[in-house]
């Protein structure tokens, strides 16, 4: 199996609303409504031109305990220079099963910046600085998380959001967890896990995903073995840790993994 490396969190001065200023000028200490971020185009040139000006999308910064202190362009939150710092914000994974309890997974489009060819979980993006996407504590979170899966499953894979409704959507858990894509790029992120059991009409986005295929449990270990393939670092670290025992519960007991307040440090 061939990933990408992972590394956990390091000791960096803790980001607050008191010095995230000092420390990081690009970011917005009030969550954005709908401005621009400016960026060096040197940082983003030679890339593709749609995965460019999605960069400019604003991202919610938050401390380690995931509290919102700001926001700041998705291209501030994922240079590697940002993230040795301590730059942190919140994202969600999806994890979308079928009526045969199999998981759907996406290849990422080589034109993505971060991550590309990569294989992960459902849909994998972030929550908006908007109104309706974020929120200060846990329940407003978890609902501004859901409808951010929403836009983005339609987004990226062309699910309606008809098909998969908010309240179908299950909050498990939060992993915060640190990972480089290359020598510019990476992820530091509070990570929301979301489970959802729908049958959906596909038409993926081909400068989002590449391929999609629906796995077994099984077949997903098999995956694994394959060094061929290459998967996100935050997928990886789900299925080290509690994918499959998750999994297990789809139909039953899952209610006891749902709803965690404390947040797991990867």
């Amino acid at each position: 199996m061939s990933t990408t490396t992972t590394t956990t969190t390091t000791q960096t001065e803790s980001i607050t609303a008191e010095n995230v200023i000092r420390l990081f000028p690009e970011v917005d200490t009030h969550l954005a409504t709908s401005h621009r971020i400016q960026t060096d185009e040197n940082d983003l040139q030679g890339y593709d031109e749609e995965q460019v000006r999605l960069m400019e999308e604003v991202c919610i910064v938050t401390d380690k305990d995931d509290k919102p202190i700001g926001s700041a362009s998705k291209k501030v939150c994922h240079l590697m220079k940002n993230i040795d710092r301590g730059l942190l914000h919140r994202a969600f994974s999806v994890f979308l099963f079928d009526s045969k309890n199999r998981l759907l997974l996406q290849q990422r489009a080589s034109e993505k910046i971060t991550f590309p060819d990569m294989w992960t979980n459902t849909c994998c993006s972030h929550p908006l600085g908007v109104p309706g996407e974020t929120g200060s504590d846990l329940q407003t979170a978890v609902q501004g998380v859901k409808r951010a899966a929403q836009r983005k499953l339609d987004h990226e894979l062309g699910i309606k959001a008809k098909q998969v409704p908010l309240q179908d959507f299950k909050y498990l858990t939060r992993i915060h967890y640190k990972a480089p894509s290359d020598g510019k790029w990476g992820e530091h992120e509070i990570d929301y896990i979301l489970f959802i059991k729908a049958n959906v009409d596909l038409e993926p986005s081909p400068n989002e995903v590449q391929d999609t295929r629906y796995v077994s449990a099984e077949e997903m270990k098999e995956m694994f073995k394959d060094n061929t393939l290459k998967f996100t670092p935050w997928f990886k670290l789900i299925c080290e840790s509690m994918l499959f025992e998750w999994w297990k519960h789809l139909e039953s007991g899952l209610e006891k993994y749902m709803g965690e307040t404390t947040i797991r440090r990867m």
